[in-house]
């Protein structure tokens, strides 16, 4: 909230005011992840997951928190080619489309990978055969998404642990080490403006894995393969934070590279206590000032929105909580340690459903037709109750909102306001309200409006 101070002058001190340049209120620290990242040049973004956009909690802070967005699976390629030469990009697509709405930057994730591979990849023993079906899956998905992605991360985790040997892949086993080169310069054939990346996990800090990338990299860059950037997963455990991490990632950035956090949490045996969250606190706040401190490393992001859907559970039994939003969606205490570590503050957002007061709405249409719609609003209160709340619509080309309920609407081009009537604007805390309306789309544009909500 900024608060304005108003001076009222005399007549005799008009004349000085005007000869005495004021200077400015100062601003407030930057309140939420991506306003913090962006005022040191940098991005912070989240996996999503075409699945969960429904759930208006889930949108809301993926949308208000982060300004880059890496599909979780929709773009891999048992998803993307699940057979032969036969491609669907539908779930992509609307990531990509939601990403593009919020302005946030896109990371492809990804194009080569042993894992999530259809099965009939994997069978094909030639090497000239999957050398031209590598091609072409990249020709296809990268061109299908050229102009659009910021990043992308075009081989994955083709190293081992341990040895820094490469991995037993299907990849490496028929076309052999060229296949990770082949695919960086595929994937630059296909498109030209995306950065391209080399993604890992434990490459962090400097061992026997990383120092095996150090040396394909200083390669490529040494014979101009078209390599921009390495990523560092980061999926770490809890007081793990390699201790030469910012020394690791200097020296990749020293060889003409950018360098990525591409898939940050710091899991822990579960369940969660106020010591161990401290010490994750901790953990993320070395993380994001070891970035920081690199002035090629240019991109954070977190490999999941809330611990309600991390992988980790699933994958580590016993293990949990390693994300910055708990399963409710509040903010934990790395949140907060990240957010300070970036230069930013807390300042109790209204339209965080984190905060005490908090609203958040959830959209859903009643009907349609040819040529228009019905949708319902619903606006639920946080954890505490609300006088009031406003929600405010961005709606799709041409649609015109036609009648309106339950609510009182002002409309600025296609931004429409609403706030509540007097028997709906107070919320018990839990407690919901509803507001209906007719979009008219003339052009049979049925596409969803977009929704926030505060409470004032």
């Amino acid at each position: 909230m900024r608060r304005v101070l108003t001076a009222v002058l005399g007549a005799g001190a008009l004349l000085l005011a005007m000869l005495v340049a004021v200077a400015p209120p100062a601003s407030a620290a930057p309140g939420t992840l991506k306003e913090a990242a962006a005022a040191k040049g940098r991005v912070f973004g989240a996996a999503a997951a075409q699945g969960h956009m429904g759930e208006s909690a889930y949108a809301s802070t993926l949308d208000r928190e982060f300004n880059q967005l890496t599909p979780e699976n929709e773009m891999k390629w048992d998803t993307t080619e699940p057979s032969r030469n036969s491609f669907n990009y539908g779930a992509a697509d609307q990531l990509v489309s939601h990403a593009q709405a919020q302005g946030m930057k896109i990371r492809g994730h990804t194009l080569v990978w042993h894992s999530q591979l259809p099965g009939w990849v994997g069978g094909i023993s030639s090497r000239d055969e999957l050398l031209s079906v590598m091609r072409n899956h990249i020709s296809n998905e990268a061109g299908h998404f050229a102009g659009k992605i910021a990043y992308w991360d075009v081989v994955n985790e083709a190293f081992q642990d341990g040895s820094g040997a490469r991995r037993d892949s299907v990849f490496q086993r028929v076309i052999g080490d060229g296949y990770i080169e082949e695919a960086f310069r595929a994937a630059r054939a296909a498109d030209p403006t995306a950065k391209l990346c080399y993604n890992d996990y434990n490459i962090d800090g400097q061992n026997a894995k990383s120092n095996a990338v150090y040396t394909m990299v200083q390669d490529f860059k040494r014979r101009g393969v078209p390599i921009d950037c390495v990523g560092l997963q980061a999926h770490l455990i809890l007081g793990n934070v390699p201790s030469d991490m910012q020394a690791n990632m200097q020296r990749l950035a020293n060889l003409g590279v950018d360098v990525h956090i591409t898939e940050l949490d710091i899991r822990m045996n579960t369940p969660a206590d106020g010591s161990k969250l401290a010490t994750q606190a901790n953990d993320y706040r070395k993380v994001v000032s070891a970035c920081l401190a690199v002035s090629r490393c240019t991109v954070m992001t977190v490999w999941g929105i809330t611990d309600k859907y991390s992988w980790v559970p699933d994958t580590f039994p016993g293990e949990g909580a390693a994300l910055l939003f708990d399963d409710n969606y509040n903010k934990k205490p790395a949140y907060t340690a990240a957010l300070e570590a970036l230069g930013g503050g807390d300042p109790g957002d209204p339209g965080d459903p984190g905060d005490p007061g908090a609203v958040t709405c959830a959209y859903t249409r009643t009907a349609q037709w040819s040529n228009g719609f019905n949708g319902q609003v619903t606006v639920t209160a946080g954890s505490s109750a609300v006088g009031s709340w406003t929600a405010v619509m961005t709606m799709g080309s041409g649609q015109q909102i036609t009648a309106l309920w339950n609510g009182t609407p002002s409309t600025n081009g296609s931004v429409v306001t609403v706030k509540p009537v007097s028997w709906n604007a107070r919320l018990a805390a839990g407690a919901s309200a509803s507001f209906g309306f007719t979009v008219n789309a003339p052009g049979g544009n049925a596409t969803a409006p977009s929704v926030t909500c505060g409470s004032p």
